[in-house]
């Protein structure tokens, strides 16, 4: 699958993803699984490298950065929209979650 095949497929989970927010508060895996569309399974491997790898990043970076996202400081309409659907308790579960990744070939 090549890099412009793989985002229109993360844009349509990420779609897919963003009309599950509205109808009641995801659990951490279904989270997880709107993120790896974009960012890789557990952050790990992003298939663009226009998407960070999230996987051991500090808790407080990642819950700062989502902050941003949803209060507009900081730009992305992909992450502007996704973050503005979650809640404080579900940014601080995936902060939590991607900080206890830990980045392959990482010793």
């Amino acid at each position: 699958m090549n890099h412009r095949s793989r985002f229109v497929f993360g844009l349509l989970v990420l779609c897919r993803g963003a009309n599950s927010f509205a109808a009641g508060a995801p659990s951490q895996p279904a989270l997880e699984g709107l993120c790896a569309a974009c960012h890789g399974p557990g952050g790990r491997q992003p298939p663009s490298p226009q998407a960070p790898r999230l996987a051991g990043q500090q808790y407080a970076y990642l819950v700062h950065a989502l902050d941003e996202y949803r209060s507009g400081a900081r730009q992305s309409p992909i992450m502007g929209a996704m973050a503005k659907s979650l809640s404080d308790a579900q940014i601080e579960t995936l902060a939590r979650f991607y900080a206890a990744q830990i980045e392959l070939g990482a010793k």
